[in-house]
C-alpha cells in the first residue's frame, strides 16, 4: 500500500486570519472551521488538487513556542507550484508575506524563492521549466 500525504497541520495564533489569507494567497477553500473539545479553533481548508491543509491554535494548557520563517530543523515549510514566480511574489507580497530568499534559479531545476506568510509560516514557490 503507498504512503500518501493525508493533511499538512499548521498552528497559529489565529486561524481563521490565517484560513482567510490562504484562500486569498493560494485559491485554498474553507472546509470547516470549529472549537473543538480540547480548546483549539480548527480550521481544515483543501486546495485544488485536494491535499487539506489544517490550522488550529493552541490548546487549552499548551503553550507553543515561536513561529520561525527561517530556515530550521524540523518541519520547516511547503511548496506550492507557480506557473510565473515573480508575479506570485509580488501578489502574495500585497497580500502580507514577507519574501524570505529567491528567486533563486537552480541550475537544471526549477526556480524556487520562500516567502513568510502571516503567522511567520514558511512557504516556497516553485516555477518550473
Amino acid at each position: 500500500m503507498p504512503y500518501i500525504v493525508n493533511h499538512i497541520h499548521i498552528k497559529s495564533k489565529d486561524p481563521k486570519v490565517t484560513a482567510e489569507w490562504f484562500v486569498s494567497a493560494f485559491n485554498v477553500k474553507i472546509v470547516s472551521d470549529t472549537l473543538r473539545s480540547f480548546g483549539d479553533r480548527f480550521v481544515i481548508t483543501e486546495t485544488e488538487g485536494g491535499l487539506k491543509i489544517n490550522i488550529s491554535s493552541e490548546r487549552t494548557g499548551e503553550t507553543l513556542g515561536p513561529a520561525d520563517a527561517d530556515a530550521h530543523y524540523g518541519i520547516e515549510h511547503f511548496g506550492f507550484d507557480t506557473a510565473d514566480i515573480k508575479k506570485d511574489i509580488d501578489r502574495l507580497i500585497g497580500l502580507g508575506a514577507e519574501l524570505k530568499e529567491g528567486p533563486i534559479d537552480v541550475p537544471g531545476g526549477p526556480i524556487i524563492a520562500f516567502i513568510s506568510a502571516p503567522g511567520d509560516i514558511r512557504i516556497e514557490l516553485i516555477e518550473s521549466r
